[in-house]
């Protein structure tokens, strides 16, 4: 997979800064850091940069992010030597930080017991660095470490500012040149204080912060326009956050060039067809094609167990319908999707670097060939949060942009095992309740995501005088910061209880309700 941009460098006036990928699983959030402090930057891979594309993208400074290659060995990626000849700020960060080193004259080694991985602290040397401004106020800092190899000697002009059991020169400058490097991570959320170092390298580089989810909107809506011409775009319009929000921002770049197609594949919450064709057809005006196509999906879907089969059946699926719907409204050239970063980083490396598959995601790995369309994909590069901020520059109401995410395969796996249709209209009474439970506690918008799942077992329980034969449920809700990580929600003891008792006492199908509280990936919060 190449690399997409936040949005074509020759159509930005702003303040550019540019972070070089060499495959770290975090690069992203250098980005997000950076969009925090309304500072534009591109992602670009080390072997698409060369002198020629530094020569036009003209950055006001340059990160170089982690990866998992070793610096001593022969063929490891680097930079353009041109990078250190810019007179721009420099940042290496982990990988960055040696390969930095190496290039300008120092030495990167692999030696027994110098490794750190995760929780570290590093404390001040005599040396002070404007860089390092707000931090070591308690005499150390909480750092995330993630290295094997090490710096064993500064390259001309490094002067060592920090120092860890297993990093000697866990950050190091040159600073009248403007280098810097550092052996850990200041993008992750293990390292508290990483915000104010990124704020004061952008500081340091004279960005004034003028990249905004307003700049965002008009930038996007000239980048869309530059794509699709003339032509005709389809949408696959889902009702979620990220769909919504790509359809009205492509709306408002080629108006009726566009049609939505919410395809109701009967894997949809209670509702949910109803409540998504009156906001966008009745309420935004949006050129909709109601798909009711519950039969298709469902038939396939009969006897698959294997959730892999199912996202599968479903992805190709969907593929089949908007070729069908496409050619109903006379043919489309492109498919727009509301596809983000996190769905790209579960499926796919994204920039082909060592990110592992966790699951395949409908919206990612391209078309078929046979259906001659090119993706639009706005929010490819965004969190769910850029993406909530951005849907509220566009003026869509609040009981959309806060809604909790909802896969694409719907409800097919939140039902694990073969799914009929009995169980999917228990499964929706079911997760009607539990929202509206999170609803009526005030809870909604402190969760990330919460749903039911409904069982492959059933249980023997006793409901007054009667024996019952049942399903059993589970509860899921977790809270993220930006959709990379995510933890359960600490629910009290009586919320559960009621928001229980009351599934059991009003969904038939169910006698038995539990709680997930493990900690996962977003990758694996959906039961399958």
């Amino acid at each position: 997979m190449t690399d997409v941009p936040i949005a074509p460098a020759h159509q930005a006036p702003h303040q550019k800064l540019l972070i070089i990928d060499f495959g770290s699983q975090v690069t992203q959030l250098i980005a997000r850091r950076l969009r925090e402090l309304s500072v534009y930057c591109e992602i670009h891979p080390f072997n698409a940069v060369d002198d020629a594309f530094l020569d036009a993208f003209a950055p006001r400074a340059v990160i170089l992010s982690g990866g998992p290659a070793s610096v001593p060995d022969a063929g490891s990626p680097k930079p353009p030597q041109k990078v250190f000849e810019l007179g721009v700020p420099v940042l290496g960060i982990c990988y960055g930080q040696q390969v930095m080193m190496h290039m300008l004259g120092g030495e990167v080694v692999r030696t027994a017991g110098s490794a750190e991985f995760g929780r570290a602290f590093i404390e001040p040397t005599e040396n002070r660095l404007e860089l390092l401004k707000g931090w070591f106020h308690t005499g150390r800092e909480q750092v995330w470490m993630s290295h094997g190899d090490h710096v064993s000697r500064l390259a001309a002009g490094f002067v060592p500012f920090a120092t860890s059991s297993g990093a000697p020169y866990a950050v190091v400058a040159d600073p009248d040149r403007r280098f810097f490097g550092m052996q850990f991570h200041p993008e992750v959320h293990h390292t508290p204080n990483g915000p104010g170092l990124f704020a004061n390298f952008c500081a340091l580089a004279g960005f004034t912060g003028d990249w905004t989810m307003g700049a965002y909107r008009e930038q996007a809506v000239r980048a869309i326009r530059d794509q699709v011409g003339d032509g005709k775009v389809i949408c696959a319009l889902s009702g979620g956050v990220d769909s919504s929000v790509a359809a009205v921002l492509i709306h408002e770049a080629i108006g009726d060039q566009l049609t939505c197609v919410f395809v109701d594949h009967g894997l949809l919450r209670k509702n949910e067809a109803e409540e998504v064709v009156g906001m966008f057809r009745d309420h935004m005006n949006l050129p909709l094609i109601h798909a009711d196509e519950a039969d298709l999906f469902l038939n396939a879907l009969e006897g698959v167990s294997d959730p892999e089969i199912k996202r599968k059946t479903i992805g190709g699926l969907f593929i089949d319908v908007f070729e069908k719907y496409a050619k109903e409204i006379g043919g489309a050239d492109f498919l727009a999707q509301g596809t983000l970063y996190p769905d790209v980083i579960e499926s796919v490396s994204f920039s082909g670097g060592p990110s592992v598959t966790i699951k395949s995601h409908h919206n990612v790995g391209g078309l078929p060939e046979k259906m001659g369309m090119k993706l639009v994909e706005p929010l490819r590069e965004l969190f769910k949060d850029e993406v909530r901020a951005l849907g509220r520059e566009l003026g869509l109401p609040d009981r959309f942009i806060g809604r909790h995410p909802f896969p694409g395969p719907g409800l097919a796996i939140r039902c694990p095992g073969a799914i009929t249709r009995e169980k999917l209209d228990i499964l929706r009474e079911a997760d009607a309740i539990y929202i509206d439970q999170i609803r009526k506690h005030g809870l909604y918008d402190d969760i990330w995501q919460a749903f039911v799942a409904l069982l492959p077992v059933r249980t023997v329980g006793v409901m007054g005088d009667g024996r019952t034969y049942d399903y059993a449920c589970a509860l899921r809700a977790v809270g993220s910061v930006d959709g990379m990580t995510a933890d359960y929600y600490p629910f009290t003891h009586d919320f559960l209880g009621e928001t229980a008792t009351r599934i059991i006492n009003n969904v038939r199908g169910i006698n038995r309700v539990t709680y997930d509280i493990t900690s996962k990936p977003p990758g694996t919060i959906e039961w399958e």
